[in-house]
């Protein structure tokens, strides 16, 4: 499974998505998930990856939090 796979089925364990409509350049805002949803799947994403996300300001696009743990995995 790639980082992007794992990363959307950590999302939608959190918020009910449309797989199939999800991209890497789909945005958070265009999937209507709120400051709280994202704080929770920002825990998801450090636990399933094991990395420390200090600021998740700059995830813009699912594409944005896939880059992120790639570098931070390498």
């Amino acid at each position: 499974m790639t980082t992007f796979e794992r990363a959307l089925e950590k999302i939608c364990e959190y918020v009910e998505l449309d797989k199939s409509a999800i991209n890497e350049e789909t945005t958070f805002e265009t999937m209507k998930i709120d400051s709280l949803d994202m704080v929770e799947i920002i825990m998801g994403l450090e636990e399933e990856f094991n990395v420390n996300i200090d600021d998740a300001s700059e995830f813009k696009t699912i594409g944005d939090v896939v880059a992120y743990i790639e570098r931070s995995n390498s």
